[in-house]
Parts: structure tokens; C-alpha cells; sequence
């Protein structure tokens, strides 16, 4: 019996359920904890809720302790209101969890960050991304998984109508960005989600960072879709 376990933080958002159900049906782990703010209904006996209060994740120590350890937090300023709730979601609770995973020694740390991440970015949304980024580098995780997807395509429970009408043109746009514009397709969230399963299989160690056409390539089409 496989002895690994993992915990998932964003298991409601578009790529964590995707990566929950792949997680759950893979037959990797023995075990995999979501933390999440309210019920939520999953039909698996792998996964295990847990309802927290992500304003004091260190109340919950002991349950990073688990092999591997998902984040797919993140929000928009639209949802948060403010830039200082916004930070609190995508920098703050990330970074704890990440001082608690190393803490009680997960191997790995995989994070969906963005395209664009910088800390010297004019775009606020962009500079917190890469502040977490470069805050979880100083931790010295032993491995540290980034993935910086572009649009992400797939079915959001909320309506963003910015990103349905760019979802509805990545489809042409996708067959003439080549090159160096592959970076910038539309990707299918659940294929985000595969890509992160299937790099938290392997032994690397360190610190790496894909970007949206490296996460695009990282899984065949035949391949993702069955997990």
C-alpha cells in the first residue's frame, strides 16, 4: 500500500478541484487533506475535510504532515475587495503554509503562481506573485515546485466575463502563437492540475519554475485526460 499522503490548500478553486479529483483517483497517495473555509462535497474515501481558518493555519500543524503539499490558493481583486485582502490570500497564507509544510518535513511544495509573476511588475496582482515566489525561494524547501500558467481555461463557478471572452478567442489564437508566443495560450486548468501530480512523482530537488508552454508539454493530451 502506497504510504504517501498530501494536503491540498484552493481544493475549491478551478485547478484544485481538478487537481483533488486526479489526486484522489491516481492511486499515488493513501491520503490527501483539504483544508478549506467551508463544506464542501467530495466523493472519494482517500480525501479527508477539514474546515479551517486560514487567518491561524499554524492551529493546524499537525495536519502538514504529509508527503507532499498542494497550493492552489489564489483570488482576484474583484472577489477580495482590497489589495490588503488580496495579499492576505495569495502571499500570506501561501507562505505559512509553506513555513509548515518544511517544518514538519514534506518533501515537496508545488504552488500555482502566474505568467508574469514579478516583484518589480507595475501590475499589483503580478508583484505579489512574484513576492511569494521569491519569499518560499528564501525558505529553502527541499523541493519547491512553481508553475506559472497563463489563462486558464475550464469552468468557473463564478462569472468573469473579461476572461470568458478571452477563453472564447484563445481558440484561434492558440493555433498562431508559436515560438516564443507559446507561452502566452490559454491552458485547460485540469491539464495544470496533471502537471503538478505528475511533478510531484518525481525526485527532483531544488527549486523549479514552469512556465504555461513548459506545464503544456509536461503532460500528453491522451495522458492528462485520464487523469
Amino acid at each position: 500500500m502506497n504510504k504517501k499522503t498530501a494536503l491540498v490548500l484552493g481544493a475549491t478553486g478551478l485547478i484544485g478541484k481538478e487537481l483533488v479529483q486526479i489526486l484522489s483517483e491516481n492511486g499515488h497517495y493513501q491520503k490527501v487533506h483539504l483544508l478549506v473555509r467551508g463544506p464542501i462535497e467530495v466523493e472519494s474515501k482517500v480525501c479527508e475535510i477539514h474546515l479551517v481558518d486560514f487567518n491561524n493555519l499554524h492551529q493546524y500543524h499537525e495536519l502538514f504532515q504529509v508527503t507532499d503539499v498542494f497550493c492552489c490558493l489564489g483570488t482576484t481583486i474583484k472577489v477580495a475587495k482590497t489589495k490588503e485582502a488580496f495579499r492576505k490570500v495569495d502571499y500570506e497564507y501561501p507562505v505559512e503554509a509553506a513555513k509548515l509544510a518544511k517544518e514538519n518535513g514534506a518533501e515537496k511544495f508545488l504552488i500555482v503562481s502566474s505568467m508574469g509573476a514579478d516583484t518589480k511588475s507595475l501590475f499589483f496582482y503580478s508583484r505579489v506573485k512574484g513576492e511569494v515566489e521569491e519569499t518560499l525561494s528564501r525558505l529553502n524547501i527541499p523541493s519547491l515546485h512553481i508553475f506559472r500558467p497563463s489563462l486558464l481555461l475550464g469552468k468557473r463557478e463564478e462569472f468573469r466575463l473579461g476572461e470568458k471572452l478571452a477563453e472564447k478567442a484563445s481558440g484561434i489564437l492558440n493555433k498562431v502563437m508559436i515560438g516564443p508566443l507559446r507561452q502566452y495560450r490559454g491552458i485547460q486548468a485540469r491539464k495544470v492540475a496533471a502537471a503538478m501530480a505528475v511533478t510531484a512523482q518525481s525526485n527532483k530537488k531544488g527549486k523549479h519554475i514552469y512556465l504555461s508552454h513548459e506545464i503544456d508539454s509536461m503532460v500528453g493530451f491522451s495522458e492528462w485526460k485520464k487523469l
